[in-house]
């Protein structure tokens, strides 16, 4: 008797998390190298309702119908949207994006690598490039001290004072939304994005390295907006559908009363 509420219920819950969603994207709408998430919705299982017991004993000859009825909706994944975003300049040297297919890689404190697009690099106090965070770049690149210009080619060469001291690599996947997000403009491999391609940029099919240049966020604001209002309708539309549904039963039991 109460399946259409708990149909109702997994429509609430899952446009909650889409709203959510949103509303990340929203709020790193000015996040170097952010990416948009989106929420991938499917059905749940559907089940067989029969009419056996009430048709056919008023109606002995009429055929069995089993229709099928769906039992609600859940968020299935939450993948990311790997579009370029825009290529804002700056005046920091140490600042690159990729303009292209390809991740620069960090060194996690475990170890492990992590990747990201966010290319807003910094000097640590030993010389190292790192991100914001801390996180060096791998491999690594280390300025030497007394290091008063710095130039960073397309394909990832650097020079410090015109001495050649490394290249940055690029990684590809073969299915960049399957990354599994770390936070921190950082993401890690997994079987569904599958294996890293490591690689040089402006070459076999990797993007170039544009020095003083920053990607900015692919979230495009007032399509996110747009999202937000289809979604409180519907949320709203489900809640009027609940309260529909609970004066039915009302009406229900005066009736047996």
């Amino acid at each position: 008797m109460f399946q259409p509420l708990y149909v109702a219920a997994t429509g609430l819950s899952s446009f909650q998390d889409e709203m959510l969603n949103i509303t990340n994207n929203l709020s790193n709408a000015k996040t170097v190298g952010f990416k948009r998430g989106r929420t991938e919705m499917e059905s749940l299982f559907y089940v067989e309702k029969s009419f056996q017991d009430v048709m056919q004993e008023a109606m002995a000859e009429a055929p069995k119908v089993n229709p099928e009825f769906g039992t609600g909706v859940r968020v299935a994944a939450t993948p990311r949207d790997f579009v370029q975003g825009a290529i804002e300049t700056s005046n920091n040297p140490l600042d690159v994006a990729i303009q292209g297919e390809g991740f620069l890689q960090f060194k996690m404190p475990d170890g492990s690598i992590a990747y990201g697009r966010a290319g807003n690099l910094h000097i640590d106090d030993q010389g190292n490039l790192a991100d914001p965070n801390g996180h060096l770049l791998e491999p690594p690149i280390v300025l030497p001290q007394g290091t008063s210009s710095v130039t960073i080619r397309v394909d990832g060469t650097v020079l410090a004072n015109q001495s050649e001291i490394g290249q940055i690599t690029l990684v590809k996947f073969s299915n960049p939304a399957g990354l599994k997000s770390l936070g921190q403009n950082l993401y890690v491999s997994n079987p569904s994005s599958g294996d890293p391609i490591v690689g040089y940029a402006a070459a076999d099919g990797f993007g170039s390295v544009n020095q003083f240049a920053l990607e900015s966020s692919n979230v495009d604001v007032i399509s996110e907006m747009m999202r937000m209002v289809m979604i409180q309708r519907i949320f709203e539309t489900i809640t009027k559908a609940v309260g529909s549904y609970e004066g039915m039963l009302t009406a229900l039991e005066k009736m047996k009363a």
